[in-house]
């Protein structure tokens, strides 16, 4: 069998060709594109923010929250408060939210007018809601990170409570759980596979989909440990998985056979990203090492976007920073569902 040429092979992001979109954002964890090459990003205001093609840009939410900006302590900025983190399309166009602070799912349409379509799960609280992912049957998908309330004391390699729920016709049920930090999720192009990032197991593990939404076969995609935090995942039409490496700042991509590449590196190995790894593995990681850490570009790399009409502009979401870096990909997205 002839392997195909991977668009990736000898590619690696200069940062001198990264621009930037928007200005004075809160927390643009997760991004949205269109075909007219508009973004929504996630905000801690309490909503999401719409960049038009133009690059003016609105807040969308419907009551605005300076909690994050407001904040005099560091670390309660990123455990308090609405913090809107992962979000899908609606297949109405209308915006799935998960909301990282308030525990729960929401639907905002695009005029800010906000519902919560589910915070509770066989009765109990749901936990810390991190990813939302809508399919091609109007499934929604879930991550549910934790159920510790203070996020950052579950970033242990020995706490494995993190699951995801699947939301079918009105119903939410757990579809697998025990994992380290259960983070983003994305299906394949046949929606054959659900890859889920395990942060605190600094690995990508994917399961089989069944036709009634479980899921089978676990195993581990691409290398076991990576040694650095993994946040977002994303796919390309040539079926390389890329991701970021949170903390530690790094874009990586998996190959179809399970090879890793690093494309951009903005920590090059700095003392308190060494620092906060080597701790991590003697469970002794704290906030403090964790805050220390973050490169230049915009600290703390959470996601990555294929958008722009062609999908092949890659932009980085990300924790600490006010705007966000772009850069041309030599291979398109895969298209989202909503496109």
């Amino acid at each position: 069998m002839t392997t195909r040429p991977n668009p990736l092979d000898g590619f690696a992001v200069d940062p001198a060709a990264i621009t930037y979109v928007g200005e004075d954002l809160q927390r643009p964890e997760c991004i949205l594109a269109e075909r007219d090459g508009s973004l929504w990003s996630a905000d801690a205001r309490g909503g999401v923010v719409h960049i038009r093609p133009d690059g003016t840009q609105r807040l969308v939410t419907q009551t605005a929250s300076q909690g994050f900006a407001q904040a005099t302590d560091e670390e309660a900025r990123f455990v308090s408060g609405t913090l809107p983190n992962g979000l899908a399309f609606a297949r109405n166009g209308d915006i799935l939210i998960s909301n990282f602070g308030t525990d729960r799912l929401e639907v905002m349409t695009r005029d800010g007018e906000t519902r919560v379509l589910v915070d509770r799960i066989d009765g109990e609280p749901i936990g810390k809601v991190n990813f939302v992912l809508r399919d091609s049957r109007d499934r929604v998908w879930m991550t549910i990170s934790t159920r510790t309330t203070n996020w950052m004391k579950a970033m242990s390699p020995s706490v494995r409570d993190g699951y995801v729920a699947l939301h079918d016709r009105g119903r939410l049920r757990v579809v697998a759980d025990g994992f380290a930090f259960t983070n983003e999720i994305r299906l394949d192009a046949r929606e054959e596979w659900l890859y889920v990032a395990e942060t605190c197991a600094c690995r990508v593990t994917r399961l089989r989909v069944q036709p009634d939404g479980s899921l089978t076969d676990r195993e581990t995609f691409g290398p076991s440990d990576h040694g650095a935090f993994i946040d977002g995942i994303a796919f390309d039409a040539h079926g390389n998985l890329w991701g970021t490496h949170v903390m530690t700042d790094r874009i990586f991509a998996i190959t179809p056979e399970g090879d890793l590449r690093i494309l951009l590196d903005d920590d090059r190995g700095s003392a308190a990203g060494r620092a906060l790894m080597a701790a991590f593995a003697r469970d002794e990681a704290t906030p403090e090492m964790m805050l220390a850490c973050g490169g230049t570009i915009a600290p703390w790399f959470a996601s990555v976007t294929f958008g722009g009409p062609d999908l092949r502009t890659a932009y980085i979401g990300s924790l600490r920073g006010t705007r966000i870096p772009g850069f041309r990909s030599p291979v398109a997205g895969l298209p989202m569902v909503h496109w």
